[in-house]
C-alpha cells in the first residue's frame, strides 16, 4: 500500500502541532531525536512543494508573456 503525500497544509499544520508541544514542555527527551528528524522531513516536504509551485508559476507567466 502506497504511502499518502502530504500536502503542503498538512505538513505545516503538524509542524504547528510540534512547536506546540516544545513550547508547552510536552515532548519527552526520549522523543526529541524522533520529532527533529520528523520535523526535518516536513520541512523538506514543504521546500519540496514550493519549489515546484516556484517552477510552475514561472511556466505559466512565460507561456502568458509568449501568447502576447
Amino acid at each position: 500500500m502506497a504511502k499518502k503525500e502530504l500536502t503542503y497544509g498538512e505538513a505545516l499544520r503538524e509542524m504547528g502541532d510540534i512547536l506546540k508541544k516544545i513550547e508547552n514542555e510536552e515532548l519527552d527527551v526520549d522523543e526529541l531525536t524522533a520529532t527533529v528528524k520528523r520535523v526535518a522531513h516536513l520541512m523538506k516536504v514543504c521546500r519540496e512543494k514550493l519549489r515546484k509551485t516556484e517552477v510552475e508559476v514561472e511556466k505559466i507567466l512565460k507561456e502568458m508573456d509568449e501568447d502576447e
